[in-house]
This record gives C-alpha cells, sequence and structure tokens, in this order.
C-alpha cells in the first residue's frame, strides 16, 4: 500500500540527480512521497539548491520541495564569514522552512584540532542565532559530538527544536535531544539489523518522536544495496523502505507508523496538516 511520507533530509540537488532528477521525482511521488525538504551544506551550492527547489516545485506529480539552507561542519575549512551573510540575505529574501544541515562533527581526525573544532562551534552558534532571529526549527548534524551539541543548545537556549538528523546516538543522548524539542531522524540505517544502538533508541522511545529521511544520495537501505542499477545512490524512491523496517522494528503496521511520523513531521518544521 501507498502513504503520505515526508523525507526529511535530502540532498536532491547534488549533481548525482542531474541526470535524472526529474523522472526519480515522479517516482517518489508514485510511492508516496508527498514532500521532501533539500538541505544545503556550502555556499557554493545555495544558488543550485534554490534553483532545483523552484524547478521542482513547477513539476506536475511530484513531492513539494521545501528549502533549508545552511553551512554544514564537516566543511568548515570552506566555510567564510561572508557565507554567513549569505546565508541571512536567503533567508530574508527566501521561503525556508529550518535551517540546515547544521552542528559538529569531529569524525576526521583535523576536525578534532583545536582551532578547527572551535570554528565549527563558532558557526553552530551562529547559524542557531539565525535560527533564533527568523523563528525557524534546525536541522542537526551530529557526529561524534553529541556533549557539545547538547551543551550548546541548552547554553543558547535555544527553543524552537527541530530534527536531529540521522540520529547516532544512544538512549540518554535521545532523551536528551527529545526534552529540548527535537525529533530524532530515521534513515535507512533502520533496514541494517547490526545497527544495534539505533534499535535500542527505537525501542525504548517508540513512534512519538521520529521521523523519516534518506539522506539521499547517502545512506542507501541495506536492501537497496543488492541493486546492481543503483547500488551507490540513495534515491527519495526508497523512503518507503525506510518506513517499512520502522514498523518492523517497532511491530506495528505501516499504516499506523506512516500516519503519525507524518504528524511529528509537520510539528517539527512548523507546518500545518
Amino acid at each position: 500500500m501507498r502513504f503520505p511520507l515526508f523525507d526529511t533530509h535530502t540532498h536532491f540537488d547534488v549533481p548525482d540527480f542531474d541526470h535524472d532528477r526529474n523522472q526519480l521525482a515522479h517516482q517518489a511521488k508514485a510511492v508516496g512521497v508527498e514532500r521532501l525538504i533539500l538541505i544545503g551544506f556550502t555556499e557554493s551550492r545555495f544558488s543550485d539548491l534554490m534553483k532545483i527547489q523552484h524547478e521542482l516545485n513547477q513539476l506536475q506529480d511530484a513531492p513539494i520541495s521545501y528549502l533549508a539552507p545552511g553551512l554544514h561542519p564537516f566543511y568548515i575549512e570552506q566555510h567564510l564569514p561572508a557565507h554567513l551573510e549569505r546565508l541571512e540575505q536567503i533567508l530574508k529574501q527566501q521561503s525556508c522552512i529550518a535551517i540546515g544541515e547544521i552542528g559538529l562533527d569531529t569524525f576526521l581526525p583535523q576536525h578534532k584540532q583545536a582551532d578547527i573544532y572551535q570554528k565549527q562551534k563558532q558557526y553552530f552558534i551562529h547559524q542557531l542565532n539565525l535560527a533564533k532571529q527568523y523563528d525557524k526549527p534546525v536541522l542537526l548534524h551530529i557526529r561524534k559530538a553529541h556533549a557539545d551539541v547538547l551543551h550548546i543548545l541548552k547554553h543558547q537556549h535555544f527553543k524552537l527544536g527541530g530534527i536531529a538528523h540521522a540520529f547516532s546516538g544512544g538512549i540518554e543522548e535521545a532523551k536528551a535531544f527529545i526534552q529540548l524539542g527535537f525529533k530524532l531522524g530515521i534513515t535507512g540505517q533502520i533496514t541494517n539489523p547490526n545497527a544495534k544502538k539505533l534499535h535500542r533508541v527505537i525501542t525504548e522511545f517508540g513512534l512519538e518522536h521520529l521521523v523519516l529521511e534518506t539522506d539521499c544520495p547517502d545512506m542507501t537501505p541495506l536492501c537497496c544495496q543488492e541493486s546492481t542499477e543503483y547500488r551507490t545512490r540513495n534515491t527519495p524512491v526508497n523512503l518507503p523502505f525506510v518506513l517499512q523496517s520502522l514498523a518492523t522494528s517497532l511491530g506495528m503496521n505501516e499504516e499506523t507508523v506512516a500516519a503519525k511520523v507524518w504528524e511529528n513531521s509537520l510539528n517539527a518544521l512548523k507546518l500545518v496538516q
């Protein structure tokens, strides 16, 4: 069966999709993806991000596309103060649903260096302040930095919530983000039975605080990795596989899960039904 779904985190604007984006948008709509978010990560892509959002929203029988520009911590060496000014300009001029993806990332050794990590924190705080100024939720990128992200959110008294994208923390971290008003983003990682920490979090908290995302073209669901055609590329068309695995993990039917994660998505993003 087909249920209305919201892909709350995509990079559907990147060049991987330039040759077949429209076709994939139609296919996504056909399997139930009614809405999706195009997420920013570097200033150099902001123009394409806005252009592609406009083009997608001109299509018939395609998901509604929303804009969430932001400066991603993984690309911190590229970011300049002028890029923050450009971000604010977009927030003033465009209809943006959120700021994202923003946060902290210490996955690479160089990002643990004091000066670089401090720059990540500065850009994160600046973007949280923009979110407060323009009344926007945020889409968080957190990799090996949950404690510091939580500390900054609390210290900044950030109350607008949003989504902890591709949630990878444990039960205590999940509880802390939920208490701050965040939903937890569930990706194709849920299709992996070895993702035991994620399954424990889902079992502990249930459906109340979860949303779905593909994070395309990354995070390909395990069941799709056997496809010879799209083995290395994830697309919004795969979102029903995330729903299916989440329903299985929770021991619930897909219709019930779909209805609740849809409601959660609208609440997280301050959208009306």
